[in-house]
């Protein structure tokens, strides 16, 4: 016997991303690691926004300046967005409805072209940072210039184009190949690095400094603030819908047991990376005389010379490459879920893709022809406080709908579970008010 939801305005007239809806097969009555095996996917490619290129400055920043202190912050950060995804694929697979569909259907037409509007600038912001990273990458490893890279991604989706044609799954393989590429290669940036073990183990321990030391501070709520993108929200609740299992309640039951362990799995092996990354700059910058290296460019110039490594600073751009190409992926597809849930119309996916790649392309080639390397570093930090901005008005609504009893049914939050996401969700606003109001005082002065 199923229990559908019932509070919502309207019934459901379109599933979300519909030729694809439902068509990844999950077999009844098979074993555990079978099952696993065909929920797995979604986890990586919402992974992938927690490693875009927009979090490499952050974590540079950190590790050069700090040492190891703020692992604790990274694992912190990545425990809120374990929950936060949680919640997310739960509001998919109870109702049926991804996070945008949700909010068409509870809030008035104003309120929800507003969220619309807000979420389009935020996806557009996180999808500049991505090209900004695939650019400065090619500039890296080829000498190509910033604004022929910038233009060379404009071509990268038909690749999503494709590869979605030829199934979710092919997808999915790409995603995860790119995310095994990036690991592989922070591995061996690890290994040179020669990083210093007791060292990591304590700073994975929270230290009372990161509040007292008001820099630390600083850095500390970028990393935070950067972790949680407010695309991943839109995306997850609606690439699980993708699975073909039993719309009832133990179908349902089943559906978010298996999608949580293979989203807080995944979300693991992003910590590694944003980890990896904090480390390699606290063991190859902290405590000599590149302690300022913050900016990516800086970083893979140093690498080399500084690990005597001759590989460094090839494989740190090549893993930064991977990163801009999987978070275009998992981006685009972002930005169509959220304009078919707002505003229930329907684009070609070619057009929808060029449509957003577009909006980021032509900041960031003027950017790159007016101010070159600098400025287009700065458009990358801008992405990073319009993402910061957006965020609340993603989670907010997330957190309220799956505490709604009459959303919910039996599926919704344990009150544990309720404090808690209230409770993250009070941090994640606070921090990154803070952040966005130092942010814009520091650009005044």
């Amino acid at each position: 016997m199923t229990s559908e939801p019932s509070a919502w305005k309207r019934p459901v007239k379109m599933p979300s991303l519909p030729e694809v809806y439902s068509s990844i097969h999950v077999p009844a009555n098979a074993h555990f690691l079978r099952k696993l095996l065909a929920f797995a996917g979604p986890g990586l490619m919402v992974a992938v926004g927690y490693m875009d290129p927009g979090n490499w400055a952050t974590d540079l920043a950190g590790g050069a300046q700090f040492g190891y202190a703020l692992l604790s912050v990274i694992l912190i950060s990545n425990f809120m967005a374990i929950l936060l995804q949680h919640l997310s694929l739960k509001l998919g697979i109870v109702t049926g409805r991804d996070l945008a569909q949700a909010c068409r259907d509870h809030f008035s037409k104003p309120v929800a072209m507003v969220l619309w509007g807000l979420c389009e600038i935020a996806i557009a912001a996180c999808d500049l940072a991505e090209v900004i990273g695939s650019a400065i990458a090619l500039n890296l490893l080829f000498k190509t210039p910033l604004v022929v890279g910038i233009l060379i991604t404009a071509f990268d989706v038909m690749i999503v184009l494709m590869l979605q044609n030829r199934g979710f799954r092919i997808l999915e393989c790409l995603v995860a190949s790119l995310i095994v590429i990036i690991g592989g290669c922070f591995g061996y940036e690890l290994v040179v690095s020669n990083p210093s073990i007791p060292l990591i183990v304590q700073g994975l321990l929270p230290k009372p400094e990161i509040v007292t030391n008001p820099e630390m501070l600083y850095i500390a709520i970028g990393i935070l603030g950067a972790t949680v993108m407010p695309h991943n929200l839109y995306l997850h609740s609606s690439i699980v819908q993708t699975r073909a299992f039993e719309r009832n309640d133990s179908g349902k039951s089943m559906a978010i047991r298996y999608a949580t362990i293979d989203s807080t799995a995944a979300l693991l092996c992003a910590f590694f990376i944003n980890a990896a990354i904090l480390i390699l700059s606290a063991a190859a910058f902290h405590g000599t005389a590149h302690e300022n290296v913050a900016d990516i460019g800086d970083a893979h110039q140093l690498l080399t010379p500084v690990l005597g490594a001759p590989l460094a600073s090839v494989l740190f751009a090549v893993a930064l490459l991977a990163s801009g190409q999987n978070s275009t992926l998992t981006g685009t597809l972002a930005g169509q879920i959220v304009m078919e849930g707002f505003l229930e119309i329907r684009l070609r996916p070619w057009m929808r893709r060029i449509i957003t790649r577009l909006v980021a392309i032509v900041p960031a080639v003027i950017v790159a022809i007016l101010f070159e390397e600098k400025g287009v570093g700065q458009l990358l930090i801008l992405s990073q406080v319009i993402l910061s901005l957006q965020l609340s008005f993603a989670v907010v609504p997330l957190v309220w709908f799956t505490g709604d009893k009459r959303k919910m049914g039996q599926f919704v939050n344990a009150p544990w579970l309720k404090i808690s996401a209230w409770v993250v969700t009070a941090i994640i606003v606070g921090l990154n008010f803070y952040l966005l109001l130092q942010t814009f005082l520091s650009w005044i002065k």
